[in-house]
């Protein structure tokens, strides 16, 4: 049936949407390179010694614990404290486990011991209980707290040692790493307790999916008191994405607010950290060798050495991170390194010199080492080599002529390399012959469209400026042929997409001859006041021609929603509209021919739910109005009106600030929302059919109402039963408990339809009768009202609708269902409870539906007032619930609301 109210042309456009929507997601799960992590092994056997702590602590966080990794004779020696190293705190994520700390503890641990434990650092974990915080925000602040307790912990450890610490570095995986920028804002927190915050694969800018206030609320409070107080906030801070591998966090969330820039913050990818060049995915990120190594080996250049603890100096621990994380020269770091070098005959009597290259200066690039000397006596020079960069296979460097005027020759020197094999690449040329400009594909070109430029020339390095390549929706392949001539063996080279507005460059490694498939997209939008161009940097070979040929999920249950109300608004509707006036003439007296005639109108019947859909949900009913309203607020009097009534941010403003809104996104959206309210359409339709089916095997067929009653005896105990089950446990779950009984309600009723329509194909004239003596009872004021075959139809299509809404509303309250499921033998009751609030109207809302039908509401006065709310409320789902999901079943329960109280005015 249910199919049947689709014409082919819409169906065939739902299939496409459907196909679309697959290559999509195959896009975001599998269209990334492989996983380059390597695993990070532990050489002796993991042990996680529990921290005790104080009574009262203990008592006031039972759920939580503290962890101090070990492993072997340093696990045995830690059992008896205090300690002697310096403090590392881990913080899990979102579901994460204590036990993720062992990879980085680990690999520090065997640096220690190549250094003789000069240095070590004592690695600590919180155990959050694997809570679901990303889903559900009200354990959020108790865990901040709770960290901070940690950290007074675990700085009484050290308490009597020689180098004592004063405070501790911390390193956040996902959500963790939110929780150390909380701590900034708590009343009697010292910002001097961190001397350090890394995060990894951390969402700073927003949630992934907000679906509850308390998360927006903990988000809005950390990133505006880092905003505020940008200036005074002295903490070393670095966030390290994951890049498109981590499909669950996307990058462009994990930069720190822009403002936080004043302070020492960094950002970057994983995919451009120097000595781990790949992308993580989400999990990944917290043991991924090459990533854990570099960050070890920061830890470790951070150390003060007469403090035996990190330094407290911030330019030092910046240089630090910029040298391991942004652009590294292929050397130890140095905190002050000597910018001349000597170049004398006793250097290289002692073998320090074996080769030495001597050039005119002009630009020139990729050697292995390179320093600028003074003519004539070429014994004293210039050192450039930390100007270098270092790439997976060679180490770069350019310069420009005009930069040093006064030197006029470079010497190339190499030290000594034990017989290995190396190769000096050094070229003279001009920029302008190395830049190339090849303009991206059009948005709507499908991928049919292709732009090409050949490198004739024969060159080490080419600069491709991708002009018109700036926002994160633009997505395209690069393909790069190379053709070599006279070489028999493969050459390496290196493509790297250099993204100049922020740390995110992605790099390629190619065996030429070939061809190389290069995925080229952003994680970050171009700003608007920023006029650098995206280049890609290829590092090639001089024998060889090259040929270059050239995301939004989470507000997709708001237009669902906004599609299924305009669905439900056009059935409401199909209710109260009437055909035309009908005439009934009744003759009264055979003889004088008297006849009597009554006018009335004949009410209308509730179309199929697709049928509606198809006809109702169309985005120009809904977006013209969001686009108007954010075009009014860029004006002053308008946004002070919006202010003064109190309205929330709209949040298609919320998402352009993300770099998220993008033109026709919400239009794209809207048609796969509507693709898929109506294949989550059919999907219920066929559920309750198959229920109903169950319903009626194991049980003896039942019959259709005799008489519609609204509230049953047992509604208000129920009622008042599910509200207590609220109160006392979870709203989530009494919602859940109080949508199971309405789904059982409209299950028992497609199984009385059923049973009423085989007995008519048994009986067809019994009933006849009765479907007319129903009638007759129908248009009887006199007698209650009942149910016909008809009217019975008519309220399954229309139960069918609220399920579909109701579905979704269940699905936003989940997170906190199984947040407090898990924690269920601490916590009897949630709290604080986000579903609360919205149990308690829609528990006696959904009661009442339960016992509604399409006969008790026709004559409705507020039925045409019902009818006309759903479109407006489709507007705000679009306009209020796109970034901030929590909100969408608020509009949600409003004409469910109205559509109960149908039943009495």
């Amino acid at each position: 049936m249910f199919l049947h109210s689709v014409n082919l042309w819409n169906l065939a456009f739902y299939a496409l949407m459907v196909f679309m929507a697959t290559l999509g997601l195959w896009d975001v799960f599998f269209g990334f390179e492989e996983n380059k992590c390597s695993m990070s092994y532990m050489f002796e056997y993991p042990e996680y010694q529990k921290i005790e702590l104080p009574k009262k602590l203990a008592k006031r966080y039972p759920a939580y614990e503290l962890y101090l990794y070990g492993e072997g004779s340093y696990a045995e020696e830690h059992k008896i404290l205090p300690l002697t190293g310096i403090p590392v705190l881990f913080l899990p994520g979102n579901a994460g486990s204590y036990k993720q700390v062992r990879s980085i503890g680990s690999i520090a641990l065997r640096k220690a011991e190549d250094i003789d434990f000069k240095y070590h650092f004592d690695f600590f974990s919180v155990n959050f209980n694997e809570e679901l915080v990303a889903l559900y925000g009200g354990s959020l602040q108790k865990q901040t707290k709770f960290v901070h307790e940690c950290i007074k912990t675990i700085l009484k450890l050290y308490k009597g040692q020689e180098f004592a610490p004063k405070s501790v570095a911390i390193i956040g995986h996902s959500m963790g790493g939110l929780v150390a920028r909380a701590l900034l804002t708590l009343k009697n927190f010292k910002q001097d307790l961190i001397n350090l915050l890394i995060t990894q694969a951390t969402p700073h800018v927003a949630p992934v999916m907000p679906l509850d206030r308390f998360i927006t609320d903990f988000y809005m409070t950390v990133n505006n008191y880092w905003i505020l107080n940008a200036r005074q906030i002295n903490l070393t801070t670095l966030s390290v994405a994951g890049g498109f591998r981590d499909y669950q966090v996307r990058s462009g969330l994990t930069f720190l607010p822009k403002l936080s820039h004043h302070t020492s913050a960094l950002s970057v990818v994983s995919s451009a950290v120097p000595k781990t060049w790949v992308s993580t995915d989400h999990l990944s990120i917290v043991w991924c060798k090459q990533l854990q190594l570099t960050t070890i080996r920061a830890f470790f250049d951070l150390i003060d050495a007469d403090t035996k603890q990190i330094t407290q100096n911030p330019k030092k621990k910046l240089s630090v991170l910029n040298h391991h994380f942004i652009r590294h020269p292929a050397k130890h770091f140095e905190e002050n390194p000597s910018i001349i070098s000597d170049l004398t005959v006793e250097a290289i009597a002692r073998n320090l010199i074996r080769y030495i290259l001597h050039f005119p200066l002009q630009i020139i690039e990729k050697s292995t080492l390179m320093s600028i000397v003074r003519a004539p006596c070429c014994r004293q020079g210039v050192d450039l080599s930390w100007k270098a960069e270092l790439l997976p296979t060679i180490k770069s460097l350019t310069l420009r002529l005009q930069d040093y005027p006064s030197l006029s020759h470079l010497v190339v020197y190499v030290p000594s390399i034990h017989g290995s094999k190396f190769v000096v690449d050094c070229e003279f040329f001009k920029k302008e012959t190395r830049s190339i400009q090849l303009p991206v594909t059009h948005l709507f070109s499908f991928g049919l469209s292709s732009r090409k430029v050949i490198l004739n020339t024969s060159g080490l390095f080419y600069n491709i400026e991708l002009l018109n390549f700036g926002q994160i929706y633009q997505a395209f392949k690069i393909n790069v042929v190379s053709k070599c001539s006279g070489v028999k063996e493969e050459i390496t080279s290196i493509y790297k997409l250099h993204i100049p507005w922020s740390y995110e460059d992605s790099l390629t490694i190619a065996q030429v001859p070939s061809t190389t498939e290069i995925s080229v997209k952003l994680h970050i939008a171009q700003p608007e006041n920023d006029s650098h161009v995206a280049l890609l940097k290829m590092y090639t070979s001089s024998d060889c021609q090259y040929e270059v040929v050239r995301f939004h999920g989470g507000a997709l249950p708001a237009y669902v929603i906004s599609s299924i109300l305009l669905a439900y608004g056009g059935q409401l509707y199909s209710l109260f509209s009437a055909g035309k006036n009908d005439i009934t003439c009744l003759v009264l007296n055979y003889c004088e021919f008297s006849i009597t005639c009554n006018f009335f109108k004949s009410l209308g019947h509730c179309l199929e739910y697709a049928t509606m859909l198809d006809k109702e949900a169309k985005p120009y009913k809904v977006d013209p109005f969001v686009i108007m309203t954010k075009f009014l607020l860029g004006y002053k009097w308008f946004k002070e009106l919006w202010d003064m009534l109190l309205l929330p941010e709209l949040d298609a403003i919320v998402l352009t600030s993300q770099s998220m809104c993008f033109p026709l996104v919400s239009l794209i959206l809207f048609l796969f929302g509507t693709c898929t309210a109506y294949w989550g359409g059919l999907l219920s339709s066929t559920s309750v059919r198959l229920l109903s089916s169950l319903w009626l095997a194991l049980k003896r067929p039942s019959e259709l109402p005799k008489d519609i009653k609204i509230i049953s005896p047992d509604l208000p105990i129920l009622t008042v039963v599910l509200i207590i089950v609220s109160w006392t446990t979870c709203g989530a779950f009494a919602i859940l408990l109080t949508y199971l009984y309405y789904v059982c309600k409209v299950v028992h009723l497609q199984a009385s339809l059923t049973t009423f329509k085989n007995s008519q194909t048994v009986n067809p004239k019994h009933s006849r009768r009765s479907e007319k003596k129903s009638n007759h009872h129908k248009d009887s004021t006199a007698h209650p009202l009942r149910l016909s075959a008809s009217d019975a139809e008519d309220s399954l299509r229309m139960h069918s609708t609220v399920i579909n809404l109701l579905t979704w509303t269940v699905l936003l309250s989940m997170p906190s269902l199984i947040y407090w499921l898990k924690n269920l033998r601490y916590y009897f009751k949630l709290s604080p409870d986000p579903c609360k609030p919205l149990a308690f109207i829609l528990i006696p809302t959904m009661a009442l539906l339960g016992n509604t039908y399409t006969v008790s509401i026709k004559s409705s006065k507020l039925l045409k007032t019902t009818s006309q709310f759903p479109l407006p409320l489709a507007v705000g789902v679009i306009a209020f619930g796109s970034a901030h999901l929590y909100r969408v079943p608020c509009f949600v329960f409003i004409p469910l609301l109205l559509h109960a109280l149908c039943n009495f005015m």
